[in-house]
C-alpha cells in the first residue's frame, strides 16, 4: 500500500503555483486577512479554495448556504463558481465583518448572486426550514460547538445527494492525539466520531488547508 505524501510549505507552494489562478480580490482579501494576525487562521487555505470552485462546478450547484462568512474568501470563491442565476447565502453575526466581505462581494461584482444575513445561524436556519427552502450545498466554517447542530439542521435543508461540507475537521492534527484533551480539541473529535456513526450520510475526511470533511445525504 502506498504512502501519504506528507505536505511541506514548498510542496504546498509549488500546488498551488499549478492550480486555478486566483482573480485579483480573493489574493486582495487573503492580503487583508494576513494584515490580522492570529484571527486570519478563520480563512479557508488557496488549496481550499481550488477545491470548493471545482465541488461546486462538478456538482451543477445552484443554490449554497454558507455558515460564516469572515471576510469573504469562501463565499466570493463559491459565487464565482456558480452558474448564471445561483444564488449563495452566507450567515455570520458580526456586523463588521459582514461589512467587510460585503465590499469585497461588490467589488468583486458578486453582489447580486450573495445574499448576507448577520445573527444567529441556527435562527436563520430555523427560519430557511419554516419557509421550506432547499440548498444543494452547505459549507460550515464557524463556531466549532455548534458544528454538532448546524450539521444535523443542515440535513434538513438538503435533498438525497446534497452535499455539507465542513471545514477545520483535522484542527491542525490535534485531534488524532489522543492525549490532546483541550475542549475544541474534543468537540471536533466528536464532531467526526458523529459524522462517522452518521447513517444519513457517507462522508470522507480529505486533508485540504485544516481538513474538509464531504458529506452526501442518502
Amino acid at each position: 500500500m502506498g504512502s501519504n505524501l506528507v505536505l511541506t510549505n514548498e510542496i504546498e507552494n509549488y500546488i498551488n503555483n499549478h492550480s486555478l489562478e486566483l482573480t485579483e480580490v480573493q489574493k486582495e482579501i487573503i492580503s487583508y486577512n494576513n494584515s490580522l494576525g492570529d484571527i486570519k487562521r478563520m480563512q479557508i487555505s488557496i488549496s481550499q479554495c481550488h477545491f470548493l470552485h471545482l465541488i461546486v462546478k462538478i456538482s451543477n450547484i445552484k443554490k449554497i448556504l454558507e455558515i460564516g462568512t469572515f471576510t469573504g474568501l469562501s463565499g466570493l470563491t463559491m459565487a464565482l463558481s456558480l452558474p448564471r442565476g445561483g444564488k449563495l447565502v452566507t450567515l455570520d453575526k458580526s456586523k463588521e465583518r459582514n461589512k467587510i466581505a460585503s465590499n469585497f462581494f461588490k467589488k468583486a461584482k458578486q453582489e447580486s448572486k450573495i445574499k448576507t444575513i448577520i445573527g444567529p445561524a441556527l435562527e436563520s436556519i430555523s427560519n430557511f426550514k419554516k419557509n421550506k427552502q432547499k440548498f444543494d450545498l452547505v459549507f460550515v466554517d464557524a463556531d466549532k460547538e455548534n458544528y454538532k447542530n448546524y450539521y444535523n439542521e443542515s440535513l434538513e435543508l438538503i435533498e438525497k445527494n446534497g452535499l455539507i461540507i465542513v471545514d477545520n475537521v483535522l484542527w491542525h492534527g490535534e485531534v488524532a492525539d489522543t492525549k490532546n484533551q483541550d475542549r475544541l480539541t474534543t468537540v471536533i473529535r466528536e464532531f467526526n466520531s458523529h459524522i462517522n456513526k452518521d447513517k444519513r450520510t457517507e462522508s470522507l475526511i480529505i486533508p485540504v488547508g485544516d481538513g474538509l470533511t464531504v458529506c452526501r445525504k442518502l
